[in-house]
């Protein structure tokens, strides 16, 4: 029988050093902007009951998600998302919080994938929920956080697109259509699949069926607003009109707080259709295949657990910065070392030393070799800046390839 005890399962993988570093340095950054914006950290348990996710079946589907059982029987998985557990948390722990709630996260998600789409299973996600507000200035301030949170790791180029669920929802409405058909048509506008979708809405001899062949084709800046005015001119009911209005607002609003260049209109944002209930928004930055900020307004999903609360937030893929910022060279990865190397009767002297130096934050090493030849040998190795040899009264600093110095 196979063994697979030097491997990692499908979708999971080791970090190692910079990585670790550089996620470390992400989390950090992110928290002291989320923190300086009054959001308090929440943690979620890693295992859920399936029940919590039962009701968003459709969001998360039974398929994607770790399943197991504790010892009563009972079925658990893994956390394949932040939002739904917090939605949780505010139904049940957080019920008589004066509103509105700020809270934010940073921690794994999980989900089966394939081992060959070079997805990742295991993801650390970052992100905040703005809980108890419908208003349009909870909205901006999402986005615009969301912004600044790229900004807070270093990412200078990047680009948001937004776009808004409910003008999906206003013309699938119009069609007489089965949840096979209707999801098919989604998943279609989602992968801007032309000729697909064109097939699919060939049935439908309506201009809501037209106009839902469209939203693919439709992003771009300003400009596309005058673009949905004239595809949705046969809508006069005014509520497409109105949906339009809003985030021509919100579009407008985010250029006046410095996102001018950095933004892009897309109506054919709708990923997570039964989610999501307003505006909808995608973060990408170079290098990075997918998205590695995802969000939203989704007034609908705490009411799943007894509480009738709007909602908006969004999260980071905290792994797609961190491989961005080593890939594009937006890290610095070698830091200077200092090796101290010492006697064995010296070997408090040489930890009180150490001490001193981590605390001035400066990086120090213990040496254990007992000779100094193979120190210096060492000391090449790992590039360190200098050796520092240690004694009851003394300390002798050699910098690596040169000479010592008193």
């Amino acid at each position: 029988m196979r063994r697979y005890d030097k491997i990692t399962p499908d979708g999971a993988k080791d970090r190692l050093f910079e990585q670790c570093e550089v996620r470390r340095e992400v989390l950090s950054a992110l928290s002291v902007l989320f923190e300086g914006r009054a959001y308090r950290e929440v943690i979620t348990p890693g295992f859920e009951f399936y029940d919590v996710f039962d009701s968003s079946s459709n969001y998360f589907p039974q398929e994607s998600m770790y399943k197991l059982t504790d010892l009563k029987g009972r079925m658990l998985v893994a956390r394949p998302d932040s939002t739904v557990p917090i939605a949780r948390l505010v139904a049940t722990r957080l019920r008589s919080h004066s509103l509105p709630i700020r809270l934010y996260y940073s921690q794994n998600v999980y989900s089966l994938v394939s081992g060959s789409n070079g997805r990742s299973g295991e993801v650390m996600q970052a992100g905040v929920e703005l809980i108890g507000s419908n208003s349009s200035k909870s909205d901006l301030e999402v986005l615009a956080l969301s912004a600044e949170a790229l900004k807070r790791c270093r990412i200078s180029d990047f680009r948001i697109e937004i776009g808004h669920i409910g003008i999906y929802k206003y013309l699938i409405g119009k069609l007489d259509c089965s949840d096979a058909q209707r999801e098919n048509i989604r998943s279609c506008i989602e992968s801007k699949n032309y000729a697909a979708l064109g097939d699919l809405l060939k049935e439908f001899d309506s201009p809501a069926a037209k106009a839902l062949g469209q939203l693919p084709r439709m992003f771009g800046g300003a400009e596309i607003f005058e673009e949905a005015a004239e595809l949705f001119r046969d809508f006069a009911d005014g509520e497409l009109d109105e949906i339009i209005s809003y985030l021509e607002f919100v579009y407008s609003s985010l250029q006046s707080c410095g996102l001018d260049g950095k933004l892009m209109v897309d109506f054919g944002l709708v990923n997570q259709a039964d989610y999501y209930t307003g505006i909808i928004f995608h973060g990408y930055i170079k290098g990075a295949g997918e998205p590695v900020v995802s969000g939203g307004r989704y007034d609908g999903l705490i009411k799943d657990f007894g509480e009738n609360l709007p909602a908006t937030g969004f999260g980071i893929n905290v792994d797609l910065i961190t491989a961005a910022l080593l890939q594009n060279g937006l890290y610095n990865a070698e830091k200077k070392k200092v090796l101290v190397f010492c006697a064995e009767n010296d070997v408090s002297s040489a930890f009180s030393y150490i001490d001193a130096l981590s605390q001035s934050g400066v990086t120090a090493e213990f040496c254990t070799f007992d000779t100094l030849e193979e120190t210096e040998s060492y000391a090449v190795s790992i590039c360190a800046d200098r050796i520092c040899v240690v004694s009851a009264d003394n300390v002798k600093i050699i910098n690596v390839g040169g000479n010592a110095d008193e």
